[in-house]
């Protein structure tokens, strides 16, 4: 009987052909594959939001301080000590406020043409209280006289400031004290330099400086008859002999 059976014997031991031929269980269609449960993270959510208001708070604060500038005062020549700060010397600038500068604003302006250079101050300095005084110390005691200038008479450079001898540089007939070539006031200083204006047919550079006043007299007969010239000294600390 079991020679008519079409089906493997009990406990016969089925072959790899016959493997393969069996079909394979499949999955549902709908199952997926199993993941992980995602942890939900607050405090980093909630930091991460903190940085993103607090960067575009940050960002809003910079603009806004860009944007708020105060006007104040830049010199535009250089200044000699002493030396009275004129109008034109003056621009005004925008510079960003709290930078740790010392400012004089631009409102004062007008006020400052009134005080004098403290001490040297150099074309492009942004000016500063300190920079000004009120009163001209290094004319106190002194006399003050101009000198009308030509070329020859005075050194190429001469600035408010600087220390000058004046001299007699003609022997021509006159009243005046002195002889060609002897010195008529030293270490004088240079308060101010100013060129005549345009209209002006004269090419003198008129010249202020202050200066002992025992020799004010021959200085001032001296030039009123064009007969002097300066000659600027070293400045101190120059090292020159």
């Amino acid at each position: 009987m079991s020679g008519d059976r079409g089906t493997l014997a009990r406990g016969a031991t089925p072959t790899a052909q016959d493997k393969d031929s069996w079909p394979r269980p499949t999955a549902p269609a709908n199952r997926r594959a199993p993941r992980a449960a995602r942890e939900r993270k607050p405090g980093l959510a909630a930091l991460a939001l903190l940085l993103i208001v607090g960067g575009a708070l940050g960002a809003a604060y910079l603009v806004v301080q860009n944007g708020h500038r105060v006007a104040a005062i830049e010199i535009t020549q250089p200044l000699g000590a002493g030396q009275r700060i004129p109008p034109n010397a003056l621009r005004e600038v925008e510079i960003a406020p709290g930078a740790g500068l010392g400012y004089v604003p631009w409102s004062e302006a007008g006020q400052v043409t009134q005080f004098y250079a403290a001490t040297a101050i150099p074309s492009g300095t942004l000016l500063s209280g300190a920079m000004v005084a009120r009163t001209n110390n290094l004319a106190a005691g002194k006399a003050v006289v101009g000198l009308a200038l030509k070329d020859g008479q005075l050194p190429d450079g001469l600035q408010a400031g600087d220390r000058v001898n004046v001299y007699e540089v003609s022997d021509a007939a006159q009243s005046c004290p002195g002889t060609a070539g002897s010195v008529l006031a030293t270490d004088a200083m240079v308060l101010g330099i100013s060129a005549p204006a345009a209209a002006s047919s004269q090419s003198a550079i008129d010249v202020r400086v202050a200066l002992a006043p025992a020799a004010a007299g021959a200085v001032a007969c001296n030039a009123a008859n064009g007969n002097v010239g300066v000659a600027m000294l070293p400045q101190p600390g120059s090292g020159a002999g």
